[in-house]
């Protein structure tokens, strides 16, 4: 019976192993508080910021934009007052998009549709809307939407003032899984269509990085009927890679 000699020690080996791991243990939960708490306070101030931003954006929207809805009763030119329509859209973009919904393609179609007729029909122009009866309907993102949006208004923004159109036709269709919209004008065309696919001005520029974030590509043309054709077409959400 020797190794009962050696018992005292093997237990107070066994009783100083067994609290090393429970230290250990201790103090793995207590980073771990540490990190979730850190985590919390985090997220804390950025939904602060993110709520003061918005704030801030409601109200510029609210001040400024009630201005140049003001302005737009005093301009004569019609061009310019929808210039300045478009302007506070895109005041309303920039303050709605964080608490935008889900929204299907068929929705966003459906807006951008009643935005344009809305636009033209202030403008004295009119809209010839013609949509695949078998146009898929996929959900797309807040920033999907913002930036069908956003190309869909300044082709017909550069339509109104550098093509004085009197008519502008917009078609959608899907074509092997890309989804295909072209906006056309009846105007005389672009002096600068090609010096515009090759570059352009910021409102150009801007639409080619918005298709680039669609996944997809933004074209002009010379319309089949006269003025100017803007061709975007990008992969449905369900098919990018």
């Amino acid at each position: 019976m020797f190794w009962l000699a050696y018992l005292p020690t093997l237990l107070l080996t066994l009783c100083a192993a067994w609290q090393w791991r429970r230290q250990q243990a201790l103090q793995r939960e207590l980073q771990q508080l540490r990190d979730t708490r850190s985590r919390a306070m985090a997220s804390e101030r950025l939904q602060a910021a993110a709520e003061e931003r918005r704030r801030l954006l409601a109200d510029l929207h609210d001040d400024i934009g009630a201005k140049l809805l003001n302005l737009v009763h005093v301009l004569e030119r019609p061009e310019h007052a929808d210039l300045v329509r478009s302007v506070v859209q895109d005041f309303r973009d920039v303050v709605s998009r964080s608490n935008q919904d889900a929204c299907t393609l068929l929705q966003a179609l459906g807006q951008i549709r009643q935005e344009t007729e809305a636009r033209l029909e202030a403008a004295g122009s009119q809209l010839d809307w013609q949509q695949h009866a078998e146009t898929p309907d996929p959900a797309l993102d807040e920033a999907q939407v913002l930036h069908l949006f956003r190309i869909a208004r300044e082709a017909v923004t550069n339509a109104l003032r550098h093509g004085q159109a009197t008519r502008i036709r917009m078609r959608v269709q899907a074509v092997d899984a890309m989804l295909v919209f072209d906006v056309t004008d009846d105007g005389p065309g672009l002096p600068t269509t090609a010096e515009t696919a090759q570059g352009g001005g910021r409102g150009t520029l801007g639409m080619r990085h918005r298709a680039e974030a669609l996944h997809g590509t933004i074209d002009w043309a010379p319309g089949t009927t006269g003025g100017t054709k803007v061709i975007l077409q990008f992969p449905l959400p369900d098919h990018v890679g």
